[in-house]
């Protein structure tokens, strides 16, 4: 229980009212722990005169103190004690953190004046003294750190790098907290009502000194020392003390810094972390350079990180964008024409801008500075290495999606006052525009001439946007920036980049050299020169690079699908084996790249063909279903010679009865796949795996004979012939388990235990489930289409039913969690419902409600299926009659047999003994099973016969099972009044 007396009086979970007996906790919070005798008590509580029956009065205030704050106060023979751990009263807390010197934990807990409910008691006025005193003195030392400088230096060199408030830039970043200027000015305001509020308090003046000089208000710092020195001789007849004095000696030194910086003009976004870790290259390292490609803003950030240093001895910009030489306007910014002369016995910075297109000889000039002058730094930008010695590259990387987003709604406010981007359709034209924060800002100037919808239109052309009239040339518009860097390649170089254009999703060296004959040093160079990136395996291109390179190139378009299709071709047998997810990983990686290649192949047949089963692995089956279609819109109604087999295949997932080619073969794409695209009755389908079935019962693959059996398995439980079901799916599973076939293994278990939910066997369904989780978490690929989350919630279900509520609460937490970070509404729909079930079944109906009628009103399309459930729960802890009816008619045009026969259950728990009985063979009929061991069916069961009879309790039941539509059937007695 948690006591707060650092302000107003807090105990945990309590509401405690009257003055006395908050006082009396305030002072039993005095001495947690620790007996008080009732002496002291009536002493501290009742200063000036003690009640008529002292003891009487004392017992009486324990009385109403333990009725508003129970098990808070403890007796004994002497007194009464808060019974409490000390290190659960605040105060105590707080002495302790500020005596470890975590002073900012330590002021988190003040709320208030210490012992306020006791304030105008004499018992109080010296710890709240005291506490008050260790309050000011840790405030002093929160504010210390924060204007204290985190100094990193070279131990041969004099530049100082600070990271705290002393390296304020001279204007408002807006990355936050992280702002040093912004940090700044908040504890100049912080301190200067600590001064009004303490005007003879001698800390507070000296810091409100230095958080001053960091501002660059260094006569406003030595008029606070004029005056406080002023006020100690007249109030108190002392001179100023030691921390006073050193103040006054550092408002008085002549630090600011020599700088040809520019003043920003307009806000910096999105690079906090950047900065952060210059600052600390920068005192590592003697020579650092940003390097990374045209418009990502190396130049802005590197003036950023200069402007929030400090360097006594200057720091210098040098622009090479249009220099004639590097050493020429190294001359002209530091007005001498002997710059290492000039430099040397200083610790200066240098920022030398630009240095792509004069690379050799900026990299020459920096070394000759570098060796010759010892303490001189060098900030360089470049799209590419100096590669000198001593260099530490920092890359400067696109915008991530938030900071991206942000900048673009800032400058989209600039462009035009009062316009509103949702965040979501900012990421989004972020992302098209790959991060950039040029091409961000050039997107966003537009906004000033046409509406937000005919930007997202135009960026399609984000190599045309152009910049304002002040812009450099090469940062007029996106094309421009990249002709910059396109100038600089070798013929060789531009050869490969157009190449690189026909990869989708990056692509690894080896596809890199058989598609595009591209050696290692020319890929080299391109990254060096920052068009193109290294990310893992796989080189990379942004979309903007991309565009601007792209060419016709047809013959290299057939190379790309040829290498893709060989790809797949390779990858199709090894996801049948233990090799199964570094193979799936391999496929997912190379997704942009093989979809390139359907669309571009001259022959789409031969590369659809080994995509399927991966396909069907990931759940993708509306992708199998559209590429299918397309594929057959290229090639017509005829197969080309040796196409049959993935021609028919395509034909059967566009809706067309399957072939022969396709019923005789045993290729995997092919097994199951009029199942699959649901072609032909129910018998169709029922007839066509059975007969796959029986004709690959003995065939020499031990993969065919296992699919074969798992999707005859899956048709006899869909279908109604559950008996059978699993003589099907448990020798599928000892297959694929023999195979190391992770994901065959996860669909028949999956359906086994499916099964067992079926006939109501709940412990076995969640010993199957369990095993399809961990396996689903396995293969979750791109989309994660297996859904861990699904799992969770299918498994939470089951325990609840078997029982097991503890640990049905606790797979429904993580569930929960899962959803909301997913922000999916549908599953967070089903984790509603599922909480409802379990909150009923502990007993919680109330909760159950709310929990039903929240997920009823959310505003997300979910089948009819899971809404029919909802409302069957519903029925079970509110009035039951609309309920029930919305749950038969949701299905009414339902195929799922086993949700049919899930809500009749439901239904007949709220009949009378016939018409339930009658459900009930209608649900086992629906069912495939003979007697349920679901013991909440079975419960339903024994209520009818204790009133039918046995007889009259199988008539009806076996009237049930022959009704034609159950469903309406139910809705009569719901019906009559």
């Amino acid at each position: 229980m948690r006591v707060g007396i650092l302000g107003p009086l807090q105990v945990a979970g309590c509401a405690v009212g009257g003055a006395r007996v908050r006082a009396l906790l305030v002072r039993l919070a005095l001495d947690p722990g620790r007996v008080v005798t009732t002496d002291r008590l009536i002493d501290d509580l009742w200063p000036d005169e003690a009640p008529a029956h002292p003891m009487a009065a004392l017992q009486s205030l324990v009385s109403r103190a333990r009725r508003e704050a129970p098990g808070a106060i403890s007796s004994h023979p002497a007194g009464y004690a808060l019974d409490v751990p000390p290190g659960e009263v605040d105060a105590w807390a707080f002495e302790r953190l500020v005596r470890a010197g975590d002073v900012r934990r330590a002021l988190a807990l003040w709320r208030g004046p210490a012992l306020a409910d006791a304030a105008d008691l004499p018992f109080a006025t010296a710890p709240a003294a005291r506490l008050e005193e260790l309050r000011l003195t840790a405030l002093a030392t929160r504010i210390a750190a924060d204007l204290s400088t985190t100094v990193t230096t070279d131990p041969d060199a004099d530049l100082t790098v600070t990271t705290g408030l002393a390296a304020a830039p001279s204007a408002t970043t807006t990355d936050g907290p992280d702002d040093p200027a912004a940090r700044g000015a908040g504890l100049v305001a912080e301190l200067e009502g600590l001064v009004a509020a303490y005007p003879l308090r001698e800390p507070f003046h000296a810091l409100l000194m230095r958080a001053l000089i960091t501002q660059a208000r260094r006569a406003e710092a030595l008029a606070l020392f004029e005056r406080i020195k002023a006020a100690l001789a007249e109030e108190l007849g002392v001179d100023p003390g030691p921390e006073l004095r050193e103040a006054h000696l550092e408002a008085l030194r002549d630090a600011e810094p020599k700088s040809n910086l520019p003043a920003r003009l307009t806000s910096f976004v999105g690079r906090s972390e950047d900065m952060s870790r210059l600052k600390g290259q920068l005192g590592r390292a003697r020579l650092v350079t940003l390097v990374g490609p045209g418009g990502a803003g190396k130049t802005r950030l590197a003036v950023e990180v200069a402007a929030g240093l400090h360097v006594p001895d200057g720091v210098w910009l040098v622009e090479l964008a249009t220099a004639t030489g590097v050493r020429a306007a190294l001359e002209g910014v530091l007005r001498t024409t002997d710059p290492v002369r000039a430099l040397r016995g200083t610790a200066p910075l240098i920022v030398l801008d630009n240095c792509e297109h004069v690379i050799e000889e900026a990299a020459t000039t920096a070394r000759t500075l570098l060796s010759e002058v010892a303490g001189l730094r060098i900030l360089a930008t470049s799209r590419e290495p100096l590669d000198i010695p001593g260099e530490t590259l920092h890359h400067v990387l696109p915008l991530p999606e938030g900071k991206a987003a942000e900048l673009f709604a800032q400058r989209a406010a600039a462009a035009r006052p009062g316009l509103r981007v949702e965040p979501e359709r900012a990421a989004r034209i972020c992302r098209e525009l790959d991060g950039i924060p040029l091409a961000i800002e050039l997107a966003a100037a537009r906004l000033r001439t046409m509406p937000l919808s005919v930007l997202v239109e135009q960026l399609g052309d984000r190599l045309a946007f152009r910049g304002g009239r002040t812009a450099e040339p090469r940062h007029r518009t996106m094309r421009a920036v990249i002709d910059w860097s396109w100038n600089l390649l070798s013929d060789r170089e531009r050869e490969l980049l157009r190449g690189l254009t026909v990869f989708s999703g990056g692509a690894t060296y080896e596809a890199i050299s058989q598609v595009c004959g591209g050696g290692l040093d020319l890929l080299s160079s391109l990254v060096d020169k920052s068009l193109i990136a290294v990310s893992g395996d796989r080189y990379t291109m942004l979309e903007t690079i991309r565009q601007y390179a792209a060419a016709d190139l047809p013959e290299l378009r057939q190379a790309h699908a040829r290498y893709y299709t060989e790809l797949a071709e390779s990858a199709d047998p090894r996801l049948r084996t233990g090799e199964q997810l570094k193979w799936l990983a391999v496929l997912d990686a190379e997704q942009g790249n093989l979809d390139a290649a359907l669309r571009h192949s001259d022959d789409p047949l031969r590369l659809i063909l080994p995509r399927f089963w991966p396909w069907i692995m990931r759940g993708r089956h509306r992708e199998i279903s559209e590429q299918a279609a397309s594929v057959l819109r290229r090639v017509g109604d005829t197969p080309p010679p040796g196409r049959e087999l993935a021609h028919g295949i395509c034909r059967v997932l566009a809706g067309f009865a399957p072939t022969e080619a396709v019923l005789e073969s045993d290729h995997p794409a092919a097994l199951n796949s009029w199942a699959l695209a649901g072609v032909g009755t129910p018998a169709d389908v029922v007839r066509l795996t059975e007969r796959q079935a029986a004709r690959l019962r003995d065939h020499p693959d031990l993969w065919i004979r296992s699919a074969a059996l798992l999707g005859a398995g899956i048709v006899r439980f869909e279908y109604g012939a559950v008996a059978g079901a699993e003589d099907l799916l448990e020798p599928a599973v000892d297959g694929f388990r023999a195979l190391g076939d992770r994901w065959g293994q996860w669909a028949g278990l999956f359906w086994l235990s499916l099964v067992a939910e079926n006939r109501g066997d709940f412990a076995t369904a969640v010993a199957l489930a369990e095993g399809p989780e961990r396996l689903a978490t396995e293969l979750s690929g791109l989309d994660a289409p297996l859904g861990p989350m699904t799992f969770l919630i299918r498994v939470g279900q089951l325990k609840g039913r078997a029982g097991d509520h503890a640990g049905a609460a606790r797979a429904l937490e993580r569930a929960w969690e899962s959803a909301v970070r997913s922000e999916d509404q549908a599953i967070v729909a089903r984790v509603m419902h599922a909480r409802a079930e379990l909150a009923r079944r502990t007993g919680r109906a109330d909760e159950a409600a709310r929990l039903l009628e929240a997920a009823l009103a959310l505003d997300v399309e979910v089948s009819a299926q899971l809404r029919a459930y909802m409302n069957i729960e519903l029925a079970r802890v509110r009035e039951p009659r609309e309920p029930l009816r919305r749950a038969l008619e949701l299905m009414a045009t339902c195929s799922d047999r086993t949700a049919r026969a899930t809500v009749l259950e439901g239904v007949a728990e709220h009949l009378e003994p016939e018409p339930a009985a009658e459900l009930l063979g209608a649900a086992r009929a629906l069912r495939g099973i003979g007697e349920s061991a679901d013991p909440h069916v079975n419960g339903l069961a024994a209520r009818c016969r204790a009133a039918l009879g046995e007889h009259g309790y199988r008539s009806a039941s076996a009237r049930g099972a022959s009704i034609p539509n159950p469903e309406r059937y139910a809705l009569r007695p719901l019906s009559s009044p």
